[in-house]
């Protein structure tokens, strides 16, 4: 199945569409899980829900997991727990248990077997994979997503469920969801905006260039729906989708 390209004309649109756009797929479940994503665009989607939809959206019915974290403390200035803490649960009711944050400041491998054994503890299981509702993905100006980078394009076909990354440049380590449960989702969202992106969102939409050295690339569910939200700098180069 081919994604759903939806274009708009900046970073705060890109959060609006997308807020309306869960409103609408949080009325479609009883429950729902949802993996979050760390980033700037995913920051100004926060700010927006929480704004415009802190009293208006079931928060009850989602439990939030994290697709990737800094293994960093709760607190740390990076972490990307406290992002959206700062931004969004903090300023939303939602019970404590709904909230499963990956455990930055543990030690990386048993973290990543612990917080593993936790989703598999809350989601359903399909095709032998844990299955997410619903996972919010970024794109690094590399082509990677979540934290599975170009050098690390094994975590794409892992049979586990989390593992520990590496960032190219600074070695810092990370614990990340791996392509098999990601392509397992029943709907997955990009959320792209900047200039910075666009050479690659050509390479990786059009088949173009080295289209197939980005772990990006190969974020297809296989039953399940892709949409990506893009603004116009990010699609500057796409001219067969405007």
């Amino acid at each position: 199945m081919k994604p759903e390209i939806k274009i708009f004309s900046g970073p705060k649109e890109v959060a609006q569409q997308f807020a309306i756009f869960l409103a609408d797929f949080v009325l479609t479940r009883e429950k729902i899980t949802i993996a979050l994503s760390g980033g700037s665009t995913p920051k100004l989607l926060f700010d927006h829900l929480a704004s415009h939809y802190s009293k208006s959206m079931d928060w009850a019915k989602m439990h939030f997991f994290w697709g990737d974290e800094r293994c960093l403390p709760p607190d740390h200035s990076e972490s990307n727990y406290k992002m959206t803490s700062d931004h969004l649960l903090s300023k939303i009711e939602i019970p404590d248990e709904n909230i499963h944050r990956i455990k930055g400041e543990m030690e990386p491998q048993s973290e990543a077997d612990r917080y593993a054994a936790e989703i598999n503890d809350h989601l359903v299981d399909e095709n032998n994979l844990p299955r997410f509702d619903l996972i919010i993905l970024g794109m690094g100006e590399d082509g990677h997503t979540a934290s599975i980078f170009p050098h690390q394009m094994h975590l794409l076909k892992s049979e586990n469920i989390y593992e520990v990354s590496t960032h190219p440049e600074s070695g810092q380590k990370r614990i990340t969801l791996t392509g098999k449960v990601i392509n397992n989702a029943a709907q997955v969202v990009f959320l792209v905006t900047g200039k910075s992106k666009a050479e690659k969102m050509f390479e990786i939409l059009e088949q173009q260039g080295r289209w197939k050295d980005y772990p990006a690339t190969y974020i297809q569910p296989h039953n399940g729906n892709l949409i990506w939200f893009l603004d116009r700098t990010a699609a500057g180069k796409l001219d067969n989708f405007f």
